[in-house]
């Protein structure tokens, strides 16, 4: 278990569509680090049934939750849905997620015949978009490229990845937490990478992941060198 330190002492995480593979991957090393979760889904008896596996596979504090009910008993929500049903989603919680820190992983892709390619997006990004429709919550972006099926694979101890976090200048207590939240998996590190401007390249730098992870059949990931 990690040494979570003072930055999530007390921090109860929601994964908000944590019964899909990002969110459910991330969901179980949060809770094998002992960070309380809320797993949250449109479907409480999905989320019920996806606590209770991840708490016995972790031996961790999870519960789960309807996304509105998740998002209001959380200090800090994840944003793990499919880009489609993303607005949608943050508009119907954007009262229970007042005055917390949502945590957008969204990666707005297209995909076709020749692969994965990034969506335009009209506020310029997901995580944009997210903080035009959460404007009393506090909006960092980070956890975009990391691969869902290593989280997932319960004899992967070490997630070795950087993870890129973007937020605002002014709510730089927001973007650490957020680099504590990567830093309590083994393996990973958070890294600042700008303010949410800067969202729309990490976004969609997915694609390439995408692509790199085809052609040679592995589950690449981002390292940030000279830091």
């Amino acid at each position: 278990m990690a040494d979570l330190g003072a930055a999530l002492q007390g921090i109860t995480v929601a994964v908000l569509g944590g019964t899909g593979p990002q969110g459910r991957g991330l969901g179980r090393r949060w809770a094998a680090a002992g960070i309380p979760l809320v797993i949250g889904s449109r479907d409480a008896a999905r989320a019920a049934e996806a606590a209770e596996e991840l708490a016995g596979a972790t031996g961790g504090d999870v519960r789960g939750l309807a996304n509105a009910d998740a998002a209001a008993a959380a200090d800090v929500a994840l944003v793990a849905v499919p880009y489609d049903g993303h607005a949608d989603l943050l508009r119907s919680l954007a009262e229970p997620l007042a005055g917390k820190v949502v945590v957008d992983c969204v990666n707005p892709l297209g995909f076709d015949k020749q692969g994965a390619y990034p969506l335009a997006v009209a506020d310029g990004s997901a995580a944009q978009e997210a903080a035009a429709l959460l404007p009393r919550s506090v909006v960092v972006a980070a956890f975009h490229h990391v691969s869902a099926q290593l989280l997932n694979d319960p004899e992967t101890v070490s997630v070795d990845t950087d993870v890129m976090v973007l937020g605002e200048g002014e709510h730089r207590e927001a973007t650490d937490l957020v680099m504590a939240l990567a830093d309590a998996i083994p393996g990973m590190r958070g890294i600042y990478a700008g303010r949410l401007r800067n969202a729309a390249q990490v976004e969609a730098l997915t694609a390439n992941l995408i692509a790199v992870n085809r052609r040679y059949q592995a589950h690449a990931g981002v390292r940030v060198t000279g830091v």
